[in-house]
């Protein structure tokens, strides 16, 4: 298997020790990761018949590993190696090795009827066997309930989960509706509709000040067995009855960002290439930024004349030590447009990503973080 962190363990092994070691049953597990009991049975059993497609077995997988704290990446890895074991021979190769005594007429004629027979079978079973169940429906999955009083939380929700915030001596629900073209959020005040990285802020009790900011990190459009991942924030801290809301005690918030820049202006989102073009040695790192299983972060020292090609779907953070070191280019949907990135000898901390805004228009965009 994967041998980039010296456990030769199979998938299924790996996923049940690490378990039974954090003292959790697969109820518990179950619960607590919003994964159908039976789909954490059949990843520990490593029966990957039982999931409708391969891209729920990827995000189911991706999910238990992460909640295990194991490496998402050498999990996917494992599989994939796993895959191409399972491929069958080429006939080609099952010719070449007819037994010597075995006349390779009467060989190749057995070949070829084994060949028909899985063809038949598998006719047979496209056409007239009953399809695999679709996924587990909501219905069928309990939804869950979580505390949040102060700080940020972020996590995958699905339709039905709820988050309860106390404050000011009472409590406020707000759960996760539904995930269509957006994502909509039940809060007290009113409804709020999220695209890709869109981020809004909340009043939940009415008192005209805004309390909670939320933002859709990650989710698929019309993908509700998938979830959603949601960063909640609470803008203010938490206080009793007796206290007061007034702006004055509220505490100034310091801006960890910089006005957004608008790179492209589209009516949807595509997956964009950074192309990063060096003229003089720096350190560069990048990281693919909210994508459910394929997460990647590298680090390398570049010198003049070096070129990193990096590929996303939703975003990209980078660090660059020298910002005058290395020309950048945004390339996606016929566009090509070159990146301001800073003066020489500064270090740089960027994100480049997808967002929705209330006008239904989504726009790539550069933003500053603090270094």
């Amino acid at each position: 298997m994967d041998g980039s962190n010296g456990d030769t363990r199979g998938i299924g092994e790996s996923l049940k020790t690490e378990r039974e070691k954090k003292g959790l049953s697969v109820d518990d597990a179950a619960r607590e990761t919003n994964i159908a009991r039976k789909y954490i049975t059949a990843l520990e059993d490593e029966d990957f018949s039982q999931f409708p497609a391969e891209t729920y077995l990827l995000g189911f997988l991706g999910n238990y590993g992460e909640y295990l704290g194991l490496s998402v990446k050498n999990l996917v890895s494992q599989y994939r190696i796993l895959k191409i074991q399972e491929q069958p021979i080429p006939v080609e190769q099952l010719l070449n090795k007819a037994p010597p005594n075995v006349p390779r007429i009467v060989f190749t004629t057995l070949v070829a009827a084994v060949c028909l027979a899985l063809t038949a079978g598998s006719v047979y079973y496209f056409f007239f066997m009953p399809k695999n169940k679709p996924i587990e429906s909501d219905a069928e999955r309990r939804p869950v309930e979580y505390s949040f009083a102060e700080g940020t939380l972020e996590r995958r929700f699905y339709e039905g989960d709820t988050l309860i915030i106390p404050l000011a001596g009472n409590s406020y629900k707000v759960s996760l509706h539904s995930i269509a073209d957006l994502v909509m959020i039940a809060a007290p005040d009113k409804d709020i509709r999220l695209g890709l990285n869109n981020e809004v802020s909340a009043d939940i009790n009415s008192d005209g000040v805004a309390e909670l900011k939320i933002n859709a990190i990650d989710y698929v459009q019309n993908r509700p067995e998938i979830g959603a991942q949601l960063r909640f924030e609470m803008l203010t801290a938490t206080v009793s009855a007796e206290q007061t809301t007034s702006a004055a005690d509220i505490p100034a918030l310091t801006a960890a960002v910089s006005t957004p820049v608008v790179i492209f202006n589209e009516a949807r989102a595509y997956p964009f290439t950074l192309q990063a073009v060096f003229n003089s040695s720096c350190m560069f790192r990048w990281e693919i930024l909210r994508e459910t299983v394929a997460q990647k972060r590298t680090e390398r020292y570049y010198v003049r004349g070096d070129e990193q090609t990096i590929q996303a779907q939703n975003g990209v953070r980078i660090w660059i030590s020298n910002s005058s070191a290395v020309k950048l280019w945004a390339i996606g949907g016929g566009h090509n447009i070159q990146l301001e990135t800073g003066r020489a000898g500064e270090v740089v901390v960027e994100d480049i990503y997808w967002t929705h805004d209330e006008d239904g228009r989504y726009k790539l965009v550069q933003v500053r973080l603090e270094s």
